[in-house]
């Protein structure tokens, strides 16, 4: 089963799908996909883990999320945003390459057996990016989310920290 989450930054996405991830199952998994890119980055970080207890088991990994053994888990996978970033910034921001190496990767998830609840964002409802680099990237993310979205079971758009549903 296949929960995709997203919405803007800030909008209760990590909140609701823990929460989620808690009624599902008593020790569900955290994936975190996210590099340390600067000390903010790692104060983002750090504020993430101090919102899960011990009932959860944490798993990092950067790219490569279906070598993983997540059998019979219940598995939040946070955040696409940054898993996607790993791939653009490791091709040097070539946008085909990056795109079909994220959606191989996710493919060879989805094959997994297990409960996922996908935390990503919505980064086109922003701001236009003043860099070619950001409006690429911001391609990328409508594009992944595309593919992620017609997979999933169940689609919700958080607002304001509310759930709207989508799908």
């Amino acid at each position: 089963m296949l929960t995709y989450i997203s919405g803007g930054q800030r909008s209760g996405k990590s909140r609701y799908a823990q929460e989620l991830a808690l009624q599902l199952s008593p020790r569900p998994v955290y994936l975190a996909t996210s590099r340390a890119w600067d000390d903010d980055h790692r104060q983002r970080i750090a504020r993430h883990v101090a919102d899960r207890d011990d009932r959860w088991t944490t798993l990092e990994e950067e790219k490569y999320l279906s070598r993983l053994d997540l059998t019979g888990r219940t598995v939040v996978l946070d955040c696409v945003t940054l898993w996607l970033t790993n791939f653009f910034a490791d091709t040097k921001y070539d946008v085909e390459t990056t795109l079909q190496q994220a959606r191989d990767e996710f493919d060879k998830l989805m094959q997994r057996d297990c409960t996922l609840l996908v935390v990503s964002n919505e980064i086109g409802m922003g701001l236009h990016a003043a860099t070619e680099a950001g409006r690429k990237f911001a391609d990328l993310q409508g594009w992944l989310n595309q593919h992620i979205a017609r997979r999933a079971d169940r689609a919700i758009f958080m607002v304001s920290g509310l759930p709207l549903v989508v799908k």
